[in-house]
C-alpha cells in the first residue's frame, strides 16, 4: 500500500468510544480554565501585583501550559487514564481554592449569591467557542499520529468519537453567537439581507475550493465517506450559514428550537421510511454524478442546520441580560436540566431508532451534539462562577476571560485581556482554524506521521500548537483582527 492509502486506512472503519468517556473529557477544559485563573490569583496574593513579569512572554507561556498542554496530553499519552487525571486535577484545584479563600476577606455565600457579575460579553460563551476551536485544531493533526487513540477519531458509520462531537460543537458554537441570537434585528429589506449573507460566505467557499484543488492535485489522503469526493467541511459551513440566515429572516430566533425539532424529525423519518439511508450508505456508485459522489456532505446538511438552530436557541437564552450571580446560577441549572433531558432522549433514540451517526447527521447525532455541547458549556459556566467567588474572596479582580467582581477595575482587566491567549483566539477564530488546517496539510506532506514514536508525536503536536498560538497571539498584541 502507498503512504496515501495507509493514512486513509488509518482513519477508516472506526467505531468511536463510549458516551461516558466523552462526558469525562468535558470536565478537563473547565479544570484547565480554573487552573490558569487560580495560578494568577495565588501570584497576586503572594506578590500583590499583576500582570506577571515579562508579561507578553510569561502570560503566553502560562496560558499555553495551563490550557493547551493538558488537552494535548489528555488525547495522547494520558488518554487511558483520563478519569484519574480529571480526579487528580480536581483534588489539587480544590486545595488551591481552600488556600485562596482562607483570607481576612470573609465572603459569605449569601453575600456572594446576592452580588453582581460585571462583564462586557458573556465570558463562558467566549471560552466555550475558543476551546472548541483549540480542541479541533489539536485533533485534526493528532488523528494522523498513532499516539492518538483510534476510538477518539471520527467513526465510519455509527458511533461516538471525540472528533465527531467536535464537528457538531463547532457548528453549534457558530449559532450560539450569531447576530440573531444576540437580538440584532435585520436591517433593510429581507432580500437585501439574504443577498448580503450570500456574499458573506465567499471566504468559506474559496477555502473549500482551495482545499479541494490541493487535495486532488497533490493526491492528498482523503476519507471519502466523511463528506464525499468533492465536499469538505468548509462547504458545509458555508451552506449551513446561508440556509440558516435565510430561515431566520422568516422565523424568529426565539422559536428556532421548533424548527430544530421539525428538521430533525422530518429528516429522521425520511431516513427510516424511504431509501435515503441505504442511498447514503451505499459506497459503490460515486462515479454517477455529483450527488452520488458527495451524498454524505449534502444530506448531512439537514442535521447540521438543526444543530445550528439549537445553538441559536441556546444563545437567545444565555444572552439574556442578567447581572446577579443568583440569576446566572439559575440559568446554569436550567442548562444542566436541559442537558439531562437531551441525554435521556438520546438513550431512547439509540434504543428504539438507531445509534449516533455523524455520517448521516441523524436525530441521535443531533441530540448528542447538543446535549454534549450543553454539558461542556455548563461546566465552563460553573467554573466561571467558582472563579468569580475566588476573585471576590481574594480581592484579585483581574483574571482575564471571566466575570468581574468589581465594576471599578476595568482598566486593569483590559490590560490583562490584552495578554490573554483566549482573547487572542477569540479575535481571530476563523484565522486560527485556517492556520491549523494549513499546518496540518504541511505536516502530512513533509512527515511520515504513522512512523513517529509516541514521544516525538507528542513533542511535535505541542510544537505545532505553540506555533499556531504564537501567530494568533502576536496578531492580538498588535491589535490586528482578520475578518472573513
Amino acid at each position: 500500500m502507498s503512504e496515501k492509502e495507509l493514512k486513509e486506512a488509518f482513519v477508516s472503519n472506526l467505531n468511536g468510544t463510549t458516551l461516558q468517556e466523552v462526558v469525562v473529557g468535558s470536565f478537563l477544559t473547565p479544570l484547565c480554565i480554573l487552573n490558569r485563573a487560580l495560578i494568577l490569583i495565588l501570584h497576586h496574593q503572594a506578590k500583590g501585583s499583576l500582570p506577571l513579569p515579562f508579561p507578553q512572554i510569561s502570560h503566553l507561556l502560562l496560558d499555553f501550559s495551563a490550557l493547551v498542554l493538558p488537552l494535548v496530553l489528555s488525547c495522547t499519552i494520558l488518554s487511558d487514564v483520563l478519569l484519574q487525571v480529571v480526579l487528580s486535577f480536581t483534588f489539587v484545584l480544590s486545595c488551591a481554592l481552600c488556600r485562596i479563600c482562607r483570607t481576612e476577606r470573609q465572603t459569605t455565600l449569601g453575600a456572594f449569591l446576592g452580588g453582581t457579575a460585571h462583564f462586557r460579553q458573556v465570558p463562558f460563551v467566549t471560552v466555550f467557542r475558543v476551546m472548541v476551536n483549540v480542541q479541533t485544531a489539536i485533533s485534526i493533526l493528532a488523528v494522523d499520529f498513532r499516539v492518538f487513540p483510534r476510538r477518539y477519531a471520527k467513526t465510519e458509520t455509527y458511533g461516538t468519537g471525540v472528533m465527531d462531537f467536535g464537528v457538531g460543537a463547532f457548528i453549534l458554537a457558530n449559532g450560539l453567537v450569531c447576530p440573531e441570537a444576540r437580538g440584532r434585528n435585520v436591517s433593510g429589506s429581507r432580500m437585501k439581507h439574504i443577498s448580503k449573507q450570500l456574499r458573506s460566505v465567499w471566504p468559506l467557499v474559496l477555502l473549500g475550493v482551495a482545499r479541494l484543488v490541493f487535495v486532488k492535485m497533490r493526491n492528498y489522503q482523503e476519507h471519502v465517506t466523511e463528506y464525499g469526493v468533492h465536499w469538505n467541511f468548509f462547504f458545509t459551513l458555508a451552506v449551513v450559514r446561508v440556509v440558516t440566515k435565510m430561515v431566520l429572516v422568516v422565523v424568529s430566533a426565539r422559536k428556532s428550537w421548533v424548527l430544530c425539532l421539525v428538521i430533525c424529525g422530518v429528516y429522521q423519518c425520511a431516513l427510516e421510511t424511504t431509501g435515503l439511508k441505504a442511498f447514503i450508505m451505499h459506497n459503490h456508485d460515486r462515479g454517477k454524478d455529483f450527488l452520488h459522489a458527495n451524498k454524505e456532505g449534502i444530506f448531512s446538511i439537514a442535521g447540521f442546520v438543526a444543530i445550528y438552530m439549537a445553538g441559536v436557541q441556546i444563545g437567545c437564552y444565555v444572552m439574556q441580560p442578567r447581572s446577579h450571580v443568583r440569576d446566572w446560577l439559575k440559568a446554569i441549572f436550567t442548562l444542566l436540566t436541559a442537558t439531562l433531558l437531551l441525554f435521556a432522549a438520546l438513550c431512547a433514540c439509540q434504543a428504539f431508532v438507531e445509534p449516533v451517526s455523524r455520517r448521516l447527521a441523524n436525530l441521535p447525532f443531533c441530540l448528542w451534539s447538543v446535549a454534549q455541547s450543553l454539558l461542556f458549556l455548563s461546566c465552563i459556566a460553573l467554573a466561571d462562577v467558582i472563579l468569580l467567588f475566588s476573585q471576590t474572596a481574594s480581592g484579585c479582580h483581574f483574571v482575564p476571560s471571566s466575570w468581574n467582581s468589581n465594576s471599578d477595575s476595568w482598566k486593569k482587566k483590559d490590560e490583562m485581556e490584552g495578554l490573554c491567549l483566549v482573547q487572542a483566539v477569540d479575535k481571530n477564530q476563523m484565522l486560527f482554524f485556517l492556520l491549523a488546517n494549513l499546518l496540518t496539510i504541511f505536516t502530512n506532506i513533509s512527515l511520515d506521521t504513522l512512523g513517529c514514536s509516541s514521544f516525538f508525536s507528542v513533542c511535535f503536536l505541542l510544537s505545532y500548537m505553540f506555533v499556531n498560538c504564537l501567530g494568533i497571539y502576536a496578531l492580538h498584541l498588535f491589535g490586528i483582527t482578520v475578518r472573513f
